[in-house]
């Protein structure tokens, strides 16, 4: 009887939605993976139009996809992620560095759903496993609360200090509310730097106030905020002005997921905040911390390995 031998796997392709080339692209490079192509357009009537311009083979796909501005994107990358298994992928992946539609959590009016159980399912459903970069956590404690598939969670507190290390002299991490604490206390530990955490009263999207400690320790300290998602950034607005009416010098603000609704980041700016930096999980002009590696070290856990016997054939002597 003979056995035969095992049969390389095609490599890994990566394919990138619409403006997440650059990500796909350093994945590729770091990782050794196959550059896919792939058209994703609009019809005249908006609907969607996918297709696959390159070889996919039998072996692993995955789809790099931030997904800010979800509602717009999701029908595509589901459509995708169908076009990739017809055209022969064996799984298929998510690399979606922002992760939307975990706020609502709970129902917390009448009628409301909770749409992160559902995008969860959604999303389940089309792709084998997810990579994303610290997901907006609070009630829900943990991914596969919400995920039915593999997931990996890329932490950006270790990349986020290792800048303000080399960017920012005598730093005080302050994060902007109790739900902050966590992303704080990361970086604040990497970065070798004090903390402190504000209090927070929303009262509407819009309607924040915050509430701060006694700062007269820290008025020799660079102020640093840092907060995961940052979208009409009044939180970090009224914070700022908080820390400048404190004496503090202009903070650098640090968003892990720079969203930057509307007006967002000019209103920011013009609050008093001095340099305001993000991490690239979505494209923005703030982006100067890249993530990239730390999200090809998590993808190395996911992806089947390069040769696998796919199949024994039996010879009889």
């Amino acid at each position: 009887m003979h056995i035969s031998e095992a049969k390389p796997l095609p490599r890994p392709v990566v394919v990138a939605m619409p403006g997440n080339e650059p990500l796909a692209n350093e994945l590729a490079a770091l990782l050794s993976l196959k550059r896919g192509a792939a058209t994703v357009r609009r019809f005249p009537d908006a609907e969607s139009y996918v297709r696959i311009e390159s070889p996919v083979g039998a072996g692993a796909a995955l789809i790099v996809c931030t997904l800010d501005r979800p509602d717009d994107k999701l029908v595509p990358l589901l459509l995708l992620a169908a076009a990739l298994r017809e055209a022969g992928a064996r799984s298929v992946g998510l690399v979606a560095p922002y992760l939307p539609y975990m706020r609502q959590d709970q129902r917390f009016q009448p009628g409301e759903t909770v749409s992160a159980q559902h995008v969860g399912a959604w999303i389940s459903q089309c792709v084998d496993w997810l990579v994303t970069v610290d997901p907006h956590l609070h009630r829900i404690a943990d991914l596969s609360q919400v995920y039915s598939i593999p997931s990996r969670v890329v932490h950006a507190a270790g990349s986020v200090a290792q800048w303000i290390q080399a960017h920012v002299r005598d730093a005080l991490l302050v994060g902007p509310d109790e739900e902050s604490a966590q992303w704080v206390g990361a970086v604040a530990k990497d970065a070798h730097a004090p903390f402190v955490v504000l209090s927070k009263a929303r009262r509407g999207d819009r309607d924040v106030e915050v509430s701060v400690p006694d700062l007269e320790r820290w008025r020799s300290h660079t102020p640093v905020l840092v907060d995961d998602i940052v979208s009409t950034a009044r939180t970090m607005i009224e914070t700022v002005g908080h820390l400048r009416q404190a004496g503090l010098a202009a903070p650098v603000c640090v968003a892990i997921h720079p969203v930057f609704a509307q007006k967002a980041f000019e209103d920011l700016r013009a609050a008093g905040a001095g340099e305001i930096v993000s991490c690239d999980t979505i494209r923005h002009p703030s982006n100067r911390i890249p993530l990239a590696a730390a999200i090809a070290a998590s993808l190395r856990t996911l992806l089947p390995e390069r040769t696998a016997r796919i199949g024994q054939r039996v010879r009889i002597p």
